[in-house]
């Protein structure tokens, strides 16, 4: 089967399960010994494929009993695994109770080589072409490679804590978020990332691309040690003009990640 690989960027899957308890009373222990080893097995499987991570997480609170975050660069693969992890427990264990498909992906208002080289020149006083402006500006694209790169092809954290929502921008009549010129969009995004930057080393976040994939324009993803951070960086944010004014949410979604044995006996099904 032939791949089918992005031209850019990573597929992404947020997916939720309740889990059947009163059928998994039903079985005798050998039985839920083996599909125990089954759900390590088909992890460790996924886990192990080239360019793969797959996070699992307790969910917190009865939508949801247990969740998984998947990025792979196949969309034969994620489709694959997604299939493989519904029945990780067997059949009629696990229920799917929500899912969100999405991609990695560069944003758009990140600032341009030509931006930066003036920005430097004036602010740091280095005319342009200078020795000294020339190695400013090889800082800058060095800093923005990084950037670029952890934002296609993100190593995920092991922080206890995650959070997933999906959001829009609002096309309403005076309140049109694509009838902004692009500066403007620009600019208030810009104040967005600032408020973000006070949360640095609090907060991970990736924010994935899901036009045309799923029901809203991005999915969020944010993991912390304390969930305290979460609450204060979502509240925080949204005084921002460019959520108050454009910003539409689907529903969150919060889950402790664990592995293994923890995860069993945290989904009681050990």
């Amino acid at each position: 089967m032939s791949p089918i690989i992005p031209q850019e960027g990573w597929i992404v899957q947020h997916l939720f399960y309740h889990v059947d308890h009163g059928y998994w009373a039903a079985l005798t222990p050998e039985e839920k010994a083996e599909r125990h080893a089954h759900f390590a097995a088909t992890v460790d499987a996924i886990r192990a494929h080239p360019k793969t991570q797959l996070l699992s997480f307790s969910m917190v609170s009865p939508k949801a009993d247990l969740g998984f975050m998947l990025l792979t660069p196949d969309l034969q693969d994620a489709n694959r695994f997604e299939k493989q992890l519904g029945q990780a427990f067997g059949p009629e264990v696990l229920t799917p109770t929500y899912s969100y498909l999405s991609m990695t992906e560069w944003t758009e208002y990140s600032e341009k080589e030509e931006a930066a080289s003036a920005r430097i020149a004036q602010t740091e006083g280095l005319e342009v072409g200078s020795e000294a402006h020339t190695a400013r500006l090889a800082e800058w694209k060095g800093h923005m490679d990084k950037y670029f790169n952890d934002r296609l092809y993100p190593n995920m954290p092991d922080w206890q804590v995650m959070c997933f929502y999906p959001m829009s921008k609002r096309r309403n009549v005076g309140a049109n978020w694509y009838a902004l010129e692009f500066e403007k969009r620009r600019e208030l995004m810009g104040g967005h990332a600032k408020t973000g930057r006070k949360f640095s080393g609090k907060v991970r976040q990736l924010i994935t691309g899901s036009t045309g994939l799923d029901s809203h324009e991005w999915g969020v993803t944010l993991f912390a040690h304390d969930i305290f951070q979460i609450k204060t960086i979502v509240y925080e944010m949204r005084w921002d003009e460019v959520t108050t004014q454009y910003g539409e949410f689907g529903d969150f979604y919060i889950g402790i990640q664990l592995n293994g044995e923890e995860l069993f006996e945290r989904l009681l099904l050990a």
